[in-house]
């Protein structure tokens, strides 16, 4: 298929070395790879502005056409139809036409980039006394100084036309064209769009094949875009404001193009932040997580961020795979496709940015290395996926200790219908979980806060040999737990000036106070507390005024039934419930919540600190579980 030229070439022509007057003319010429893949050489024979009697294409060209073409890089497509332009082109007009030189070797191919197809052409030119024709500019510096005749077609910075922009209009996010299928777009903004499908004919193999040569022609020659990833199957392009992926067979069952386009880019103002958020935002923060669900905004929001560190003086860099933030010329992007994790992170620790954004966090390698930068001092935003808040924190459970991850992340902005929903806050502290009513059982846990409000959220510990992410919720009240409260609180009045109380169990009780008053109800060893025990005949939990909670959450009990064997311990439950979350409890002891499988049902295994639990509560008939 003849390939449609979609680029409109004002192309400089220069003689190293010498100069023509005019048409230019040369006996023999030697076009390199450059030229070729630029498709300038069947242009020039034919609009007469390049006269020649012989033609000699060196082997190796063929070779690293046919090399990237197998790769599935368009380039090498491009170059091979040039290569039968050409011949065309010399059939038509009685030029001669030659193939010469030796065939590379894997060594020269695999090495292209660093010359060494470059030189066997040049050697070529050398020995056949003939013009080396190219685009390349360091080619032809190195031919000159060799000696070689050369011709040099320079391009000027222009703007390159992209065919796919005609399916964008003011309203357009993003467009999908899949061969087979009517072209589709996305209108609106993010957490607010539809689907459209536009009113045009189903697009056709030779149409996406055009698309997609455009693509890349247009990223490779338009100085402000570029190919981020170039593979066999699929390809993914910046071309300027546009982040576009192309797919093929095998890897997907037909052509398909996404385009995306960001609408409006937005300033941190446009968010309307709470002035506590943006105070944290801007002096204490570090260790920021921006989540939330696919095309909800956490890129822009990402994006207003690192404006607003640049607007305050700070120094900003990006690690993106692929680059796809549309950021201000004074935030330099780091790419990970083109770079490695060693290498972004020697030169961010040598060049010590202020706040570095990581867009996205996707594996493991990401979070190694966004929690390496972190603890080295650098300030770090990180963008992930996540269906709720707290899911962005479970993405670091796996991958830190436990007591590192509040060093690592201490603010989560959770990002829906493109305005912040949620912030949590992170802090380590040493306690007895809540729930739990034994002093020895107090342990490190990091308490997930609603920032805002300052209620506690989650708190995430060890419990035997797993890790676990348990809700923090009050559960009913006993009616004899009202009359207690009010006797104790009435006690507690006379040494600190705010108090609040809740009773976790019959013989313990959280007493609230400020938090400069925790010390003087403690006393000294913690005599003072101890002797208020005794009087008062109960346990007591002394925590700080700010870390009460507020929400009472109703909580369904659930039936269930058991299965027990050598090797593992089953509760059943009813199949409704499949998938669902449950909260075991042993009486008012909050166990662990744990998510059912897709036949309802949990399976510990024989031998594990939850197995050892469960077995606890149920050989004193009090084990419960319950669904919110």
């Amino acid at each position: 298929m003849a390939v449609k030229k979609s680029l409109k070439h004002e192309i400089t022509t220069r003689v190293v070395d010498s100069k023509f007057e005019g048409v230019v003319s040369a006996e023999t010429i030697v076009p390199d790879t450059s030229v070729i893949i630029e498709g300038l050489i069947s242009e020039k024979l034919l609009n007469n502005s390049l006269k020649t009697s012989k033609i000699i294409i060196h082997e190796a060209v063929i070779a690293e056409l046919e090399a990237q073409a197998n790769k599935g890089k368009e380039t090498g497509f491009l170059g091979l139809e040039e290569i039968s332009n050409i011949k065309k082109a010399c059939q038509d007009l009685g030029i001669a036409l030659e193939f010469k030189g030796s065939r590379p070797g894997d060594f020269e191919i695999r090495h292209a980039r660093s010359g060494e197809i470059d030189n066997l052409i040049r050697q070529l030119a050398l020995e056949e006394n003939a013009w080396l024709v190219t685009a390349d500019k360091v080619q032809s510096l190195a031919a000159s100084v060799k000696g070689c005749k050369v011709l040099l077609y320079e391009f000027p910075e222009q703007e390159f036309e992209l065919l796919i922009e005609k399916f964008f209009d003011a309203q357009t996010m993003s467009v999908h064209l899949k061969e087979g299928c009517k072209p589709l777009a996305k209108k609106g903004l993010p957490g607010s769009w539809v689907l459209q499908e536009l009113d045009m004919p189903e697009l056709t193999l030779e149409q996406m094949e055009e698309f997609s040569k455009n693509i890349v022609e247009v990223a490779s020659k338009d100085p402000e875009s570029f190919l981020e990833i170039e593979r066999r199957s699929s390809v993914i392009a910046q071309i300027r404001d546009f982040r576009i992926v192309i797919t093929k067979p095998p890897f997907s069952e037909a052509y398909e193009i996404t385009a995306v386009k960001p609408l409006k880019k937005l300033s941190l103002q446009d968010y309307n932040l709470p002035e506590k958020l943006l105070e944290r935002i801007e002096k204490q923060a570090e260790g920021i997580l921006i989540a939330g669900s696919p095309g909800h905004g956490k890129t822009t929001f990402a994006q207003a961020l690192a404006e607003f560190y640049k607007a305050k003086g700070k120094i900003v860099k990006t690690i993106e795979a692929p680059r796809d933030l549309v950021l201000s010329k004074g935030i330099t992007q780091y790419s990970l496709s083109h770079g490695s994790r060693d290498e972004i992170k020697d030169i961010l620790l040598l060049t010590r940015p202020d706040y570095t954004v990581f867009d996205e966090l996707r594996n493991t390698q990401d979070f190694e290395l966004f929690s390496d930068l972190r603890l080295s001092g650098v300030g770090m935003i990180g963008v992930v996926h996540a269906t709720e808040p707290v899911d962005a924190i479970h993405r670091f459970i796996t991958r830190l200790e436990l007591g590192i991850i509040p060093h690592v992340v201490d603010t989560v902005v959770f990002i829906k219908n493109g305005s912040v929903s949620e912030v949590l806050s992170l802090e380590i502290e040493v306690k007895v979980p809540s729930g739990m009513t034994e002093a020895d059982l107090a342990r490190p846990v990091v308490s997930v806060y609603d920032f805002l409000t300052r209620e506690l959220k989650f708190e995430i510990y060890t419990y035997g040999e797993e890790t676990v992410v348990v809700p923090v919720k009050q559960q009913r009240v006993k009616p004899i737990y009202n009359l207690a409260k009010q006797v104790v609180k009435q006690f507690f009045k006379k040494y600190a000036s705010n108090v609040e109380v809740e009773f976790v169990s019959d013989d313990k009780a959280i007493v609230f106070v400020p938090e400069k008053q925790i010390s003087k109800i403690i006393g000294s060893k913690g005599l003072r507390i101890s002797s208020f025990e005794k009087r008062l005949g109960i346990n007591i939990e002394v925590q700080s005024l700010e870390s009460l909670e507020k929400k009472v959450v109703a909580l369904k009990q659930l039936s269930f039934s058991v299965k027990k064997s050598s090797k593992s311990l089953v509760l059943l439950f009813d199949e409704s419930l499949a998938g669902e979350k449950v909260l075991l409890f042993d009486d008012d002891k909050e166990i662990a919540e744990i998510p059912l499988s897709k036949k309802a049902s949990l399976k510990l295994k024989t031998g594990s600190a939850l197995w050892k639990a469960v077995v606890k509560a149920l050989s004193k008939h009090s084990l419960k579980a319950f669904k919110q």
